[in-house]
């Protein structure tokens, strides 16, 4: 063994692999830095403190033009929501249910009476973000949208010189209700609002009222759902965005554009981590030039070697031996230079997102040892076969 190892360093390019060695850890650096930065960015998407924070969406289906002109409602059948259902983003789904009865609101304050009509449209109460209060029998309590309050606000009582309502104060307005539905059957109740809500964007009222209303005074009209409330898992999966594409559905907020930015950045990984290997490729076939000309050069010596006795595989260990302590000096100060500059651009992660928890460094770790064993185990059968090509001269 000490013989061959003479004979290695006889013809040994220390500029040749030297330019292996920082070929090759440029190369791999490059994929742990984007496998780590990856595992360091999602949580400032989707962690509390991140970019998105909305778990739950609005679904609707697409209406198209031909049904509008129609009056053909787009719902959505148990089918769709099964499907739904089983999707891995989704944690649970809830549906839209509206009252197919009219309603017509009035409010008398200091003799003076204005009204309305209004609709009502309800969802499991798990999905609503204000708890239901009880009220008196005969009485319906009634979630606003906080937006309608400060159109109001903001836009038609100070265009008008009204006064400005506060949540409080609008509480303690009672409305009367007059509910009218098939066969001109009415229904006359009080309601009073308990709430406003920042999720849902319509006029709420218990999911219990509406199954009641609508079997009392529309026991034939159709029930199916026309938009469903979705809470998902992550909203920054990019599986979203692609079946919600798939589908032809829409939604009423941008909660799309969180699966769009988490798939761009995928993309955006995925490109570095081929460049990357691209890199790491080009190294790998520097060191094989470098071995197979140091071969070349002692393939005389080689020869004899092994006709004196020494086996393929005694003969080619040396050679191997260097491969793999390069590649594992390489891993070694990628890993340092990974959690180096890792260090730098936690800090500017850390100004933006406060909270930002810290990703796992177990999947870039993984992937620098893949890399290593892969093109050690390719050094070594590269190199086995060289030899054994000596042999057969």
């Amino acid at each position: 063994m000490r013989l061959i190892f003479k004979l290695l360093r006889q013809h040994v390019s220390i500029g040749q692999l030297m330019g292996f060695f920082l070929a090759n850890l440029l190369g791999m650096l490059i994929v742990l830095l984007s496998v780590q930065f990856y595992q360091d960015i999602i949580p400032a998407f989707s962690g509390e403190d991140g970019i998105i924070k909305n778990t739950y969406m609005i679904l609707s289906k697409r209406i198209a033009a031909v049904s509008a002109l129609n009056g053909e409602a787009q719902t959505f059948t148990e089918a769709d929501i099964r499907e739904l259902e089983q999707q891995g983003f989704t944690r649970r789904v809830g549906t839209f249910t509206a009252a197919q009865y009219q309603v017509y609101a009035s409010l008398y304050m200091g003799g003076v009476g204005m009204g309305t009509d209004m609709f009502f449209e309800s969802v499991p109460d798990a999905f609503v973000d204000v708890k239901w209060p009880t009220v008196p029998e005969g009485e319906v309590p009634i979630v606003l949208p906080r937006s309608y309050l400060t159109l109001y606000n903001f836009g038609f009582a100070q265009t008008k010189n009204l006064p400005k309502l506060s949540e409080g104060v609008i509480s303690m307005i009672q409305l009367d209700f007059r509910l009218r539905g098939e066969d001109g059957v009415e229904q006359q109740l009080k309601g009073r609002v308990v709430g406003f809500s920042t999720r849902l964007n319509t006029v709420l009222v218990p999911e219990s009222f509406i199954r009641q209303s609508n079997a009392a005074l529309a026991p034939h009209a159709m029930t199916e759902p026309t938009r469903l409330i979705v809470e998902v898992k992550n909203p920054a999966d990019d599986a979203i965005a692609k079946y919600i594409q798939q589908h032809g559905y829409e939604l009423e907020d941008n909660s799309l554009e969180a699966g769009r930015a988490t798939y761009f950045l995928k993309i955006i990984t995925a490109v570095v981590m081929a460049v990357g290997i691209l890199i790491s490729a080009l190294s790998f076939y520097i060191l094989m030039l470098s071995i197979f000309l140091l071969v070349q050069k002692n393939a005389e010596k080689l020869q004899n070697l092994i006709l004196i006795g020494y086996s393929p595989a005694r003969t080619s260990l040396p050679y191997q031996l260097l491969t793999i302590g390069l590649n594992a000096l390489v891993l070694l100060f990628s890993i340092i230079l990974l959690f180096w500059t890792r260090h730098f651009y936690l800090e500017q992660l850390w100004q933006m997102f406060p909270t930002l928890s810290e990703g796992s460094t177990i999947p870039a770790i993984l992937m620098g040892l893949a890399l290593f064993l892969l093109v050690s185990l390719l050094n070594i059968f590269a190199i086995r076969h060289k030899i054994n090509s000596l042999c057969n001269n």
